[in-house]
C-alpha cells in the first residue's frame, strides 16, 4: 500500500515516509519527552517506539490525517505512561545536561545564566501543567490544533493556556 504525505504529490512507501520523519521529528520529540521528566535513555527509547508504532500504524493503512499531530500524541500518551511507571524516580531536569556540557563561560557569566534559568524554572513550575504543557509543545514548532490535538484539548483552550503561561513569564521575568 502507498501513502502520501500531506503537501507532496508524489505517493511514498511507509518505511520512506517514517524515515523522512523520523529524521524531521527525533529530535523534537526527544525534547519533548525530557521536558516530560523522562531520563535521557527513556527518552530515547520512546522515540525511537513512536516512530515503530507509526511505522505499524502506516503498515496497517491507518489514515493519518497530521503526522507530526499523531507523532506527538503518541509520544506525549507514551511519555506520560514511562512517568507513571518509574514514578518514585525523580524527574529528569534537561537543564543538567546543558549546564554540564556548557564549559566555555566564565566564571560570572556562570553566575548571572544560571540565575536568570533559576528565575525562568520558577516561573515555569508556577505554571499550571497543562499550561506547561502547551508551552513546551508549541516551542517545538506545533500549531494550536495540533497542540490541541495532542493534549485532547480545544484549539482555544490551547490558546487560553498559552495566553496565560506567556502573561504568567512576563510577569515573573
Amino acid at each position: 500500500m502507498v501513502f502520501i504525505l500531506e503537501g507532496e504529490p508524489d505517493a511514498q512507501s511507509a518505511d520512506d515516509q517514517v524515515a523522512r520523519l523520523f529524521l524531521a521529528a527525533r529530535d523534537d520529540v526527544y525534547r519533548y519527552l525530557l521536558t516530560l521528566g523522562l531520563h535521557p535513555p527513556q527518552a530515547q527509547e520512546m522515540a525511537q517506539e513512536v516512530f515503530l508504532r507509526l511505522h505499524a500504524a502506516l503498515k496497517k493503512g491507518d489514515h493519518i490525517e497530521n503526522h507530526r499531530a499523531w507523532i506527538f500524541r503518541v509520544a506525549h500518551n507514551l511519555g506520560l505512561k514511562a512517568r507513571m511507571r518509574h514514578k518514585e524516580e525523580p524527574p529528569f531536569d534537561p537543564e543538567l545536561e546543558r549546564r554540564l556540557a556548557d564549559s566555555s563561560a566564565n566564571p560570572e557569566q556562570s553566575l548571572l545564566e544560571g540565575e536568570r534559568i533559576e528565575r525562568l524554572r520558577g516561573a515555569i513550575v508556577g505554571l499550571s501543567e497543562q499550561q506547561r504543557r502547551c508551552l513546551f509543545l508549541r516551542m517545538e514548532g506545533l500549531r494550536y490544533a495540533e497542540i490541541g490535538a495532542v493534549l485532547g484539548i480545544g484549539t482555544p483552550t490551547v490558546g487560553e493556556f498559552l495566553r496565560r503561561a506567556i502573561a504568567r513569564l512576563k510577569q515573573v521575568l
